[in-house]
Parts: structure tokens; sequence; C-alpha cells
């Protein structure tokens, strides 16, 4: 793989294209507010992550996906498959954005699994869609789509651990 030197614009692509990510991710931080009491109620799986790791691993995610877009981008949206590609991200950061609302301030465990079902569904179609136009970012994308297939079992776990029976 040969790496080229970028130009000013492609560089604020690249900024750009990392503050739309990271910027989902702080903005849905914001609007869920501090999710810590809130997860420490729960019951939780044996295999749920300590608290700390969440913030970690989405920043890291963010950023990946953030250099993905832009690897995707810089082809220039005229061509083929660019565009929708770039739709399909999209996607994926809006479902992405409202999952922590839904699930930590609001409460709707179920709404949150479906929800994450949906954020999967748009990752891998992100992920293959990305890999078609520049392998690197299909590679990148890859981890996030890991990370969310997780969150489905976890999500779904800890719905079915918490739910109220009626």
């Amino acid at each position: 793989m040969m790496i080229r030197a970028i130009n000013v614009k492609q560089f604020k692509f690249l900024l750009v294209s990392l503050l739309i990510s990271i910027g989902t991710g702080l903005l849905s931080a914001a609007v869920t507010g501090d999710p810590s009491a809130a997860y420490q109620a729960l019951q939780k799986p044996s295999f749920s992550p300590p608290q700390w790791v969440f913030p970690v691993v989405w920043t890291v995610l963010f950023i990946l996906i953030g250099i993905a877009a832009y690897l995707v981008g810089r082809n220039g949206r005229e061509k083929p498959g660019v565009r929708e590609a770039l739709f399909y991200y999209g996607v994926t950061l809006l479902l992405t954005f409202f999952w922590s609302p839904i699930f930590f301030r609001w409460g709707l465990y179920g709404l949150a699994v479906i929800w994450v079902i949906l954020i999967l569904i748009a990752a891998i179609i992100t992920t293959i869609k990305f890999w078609n136009i520049n392998r690197a970012a299909g590679i990148l994308f890859v981890p996030f789509t890991a990370w969310v297939a997780f969150a489905t079992v976890l999500t779904t776990t800890i719905w079915w651990l918490n739910r109220v029976n009626g």
C-alpha cells in the first residue's frame, strides 16, 4: 500500500471527517448526561466491561471511522458508490447518536435493543460499501462493526436481565 502525502484541502477534509465522527459521540454524550448511576443500577452479565472502557473504546472507534470516511470521501462524490457509502455512514452515525439517550437517559431498554440492531445492520452495510471503494476504509470500519455486534449482545442481555415481569 502506497502512502500519499495529503495537500491542505485533503487535510481540511480529514479534519472535518474526524470532527463529524468525534462530534457525534460528544454530542450524544452531552444529550445523554452522566450514565454512571444508570449503568451502576443495572444488572449486568459477567462479560460486561467496566464502565471506564466505554469512553476509551468509543473515542478510538470514532477516530477510526472518521478516517475511514475521509478515505472514501476523498475519492470524490461523483465516483460510483461514494455517495451511497457516505449516506450509509451518515445513517450509522445518526443511529449511533441516539442509542445512548435511548438506553441511559430514557431507560428504554427494549427500544435500545431494536436500535442497536439497526446500528449493526447500518454498520455492516457501511463496512461493505467502504470496503468496495477503499479496502483500508473497510478495514478501519471493522472494529466499529465488531464493537456494535458486541454491544448488541450486551444490550440484549442487559434488557433481559432487567426486564420487568408483568
